[in-house]
């Protein structure tokens, strides 16, 4: 009899290192038997890049549906998106973090983080960066003002996903009728 397929194996991937493989698959796995997300956290820190970026992509779509899957490695996320070094793992990273429940220190923590991927040389980071602070202003309504002109430049001078990103942001955050950063689409890939 054959032995079920770990999370890892599933993320193996003999194509590119930025494949999505079976990423979406791991995702929805995930999603049905959450007691499965353990494995797929462990996956972040896999010593083969390829394994690392599809796990972060697994996760950052199954905790797009459910958070609160994020909630039992909130320390690790944090300290992971601090060190992470890979642009897909940056840009997931970026995207889960804001869904976790963080404190004030937490948040200043992770902005602090954000805001150095805006350096970053990959548009994807730095636009996945722009993503993750207008989520964080949603737990501390404090960066709001901060927050509303950093977009504002980037949203002039950055490459062209950020000018577009930074375009719908603004529209969600600015004083007015706003639907929220969330409601519509809570998904990048929605």
């Amino acid at each position: 009899m054959p032995r079920p397929q770990t999370i890892r194996s599933m993320l193996l991937s003999r194509g590119p290192r930025l494949s999505v493989a079976r990423a979406r698959e791991v995702a929805e796995l995930v999603l049905a038997q959450p007691r499965k997300a353990p494995q797929l956290v462990q996956c972040l820190w896999n010593s083969n890049p390829g394994v690392a970026n599809r796990a972060a992509d697994a996760l950052e779509r199954a905790s797009c549906h459910r958070p609160d899957l994020l909630a039992p490695w909130k320390d690790a996320l944090l300290g992971l998106l601090a060190e992470a070094a890979q642009n897909k793992l940056r840009w997931n990273l970026a995207l889960m973090v804001p869904r976790l429940k963080l404190t004030k220190a937490e948040i200043a923590r992770a902005v602090a983080v954000l805001k150095t991927y805006l350096d970053d040389r990959s548009s994807i980071v730095k636009t996945a960066a722009m993503h993750g602070l207008a989520g964080l202003v949603l737990q501390d309504p404090a960066l709001l003002p901060e927050t509303l002109d950093l977009l504002r430049i980037l949203s002039r001078s950055g490459t062209p996903a950020m000018r577009a990103r930074g375009r719908i942001l603004l529209k969600m955050l600015e004083p007015g009728p706003r639907t929220g950063l969330y409601s519509k689409k809570r998904c990048a890939d929605e």
